[in-house]
């Protein structure tokens, strides 16, 4: 039996994070029922402190999901959730993102937008740049 899953990363700013990731990756932020998370607030599930405004929007505070264009059928969707702990140590799982473009090119963009240069990588032939994203979280882009 196989099973379905999504990517979890935990962060201090799981908006601010999934815009980053999204344009990072050419993907999509999921978008959050406005009238919902209302309802679930006036009858008392949910409070306001749950609750945040991102670009204009309510959200839910402790998270913000992006997927691929195509859908969950192309990717997993890669869900962000706020914890209250800082990262303190090498990430054991990172995504590694494959550009199909002019790599340079892509870290260069990812730098600007704010990733951190860790190192270079090379097996044989193979190569890559290893980043870290604005709060910290490692890919390797190729």
């Amino acid at each position: 039996m196989a099973y379905e899953f999504q990517v979890t990363v935990d962060c201090a700013e799981p908006h601010v994070l999934a815009d980053w990731w999204a344009d990072a990756l050419g993907w999509e932020v999921e978008s959050q029922d406005e009238a919902f998370i209302r309802q679930m607030v006036e009858q008392g599930h949910a409070t306001e402190d749950e609750t945040a405004r991102h670009n204009g929007a309510l959200v839910w505070k402790s998270g913000a999901a992006i997927r691929h264009p195509e859908g969950l059928e192309r990717a997993p969707r890669l869900l962000f959730q706020q914890v209250p702990e800082p990262k303190t140590v090498k990430n054991r799982v990172h995504l590694d993102v494959r550009t199909g473009d002019d790599r340079d090119a892509v870290v260069a963009r990812l730098l600007r937008k704010g990733a951190t240069h860790l190192h270079d990588g090379r097996q044989g032939p193979q190569s890559w740049v290893t980043l870290a994203d604005p709060e910290g979280n490692e890919l390797c882009v190729s």
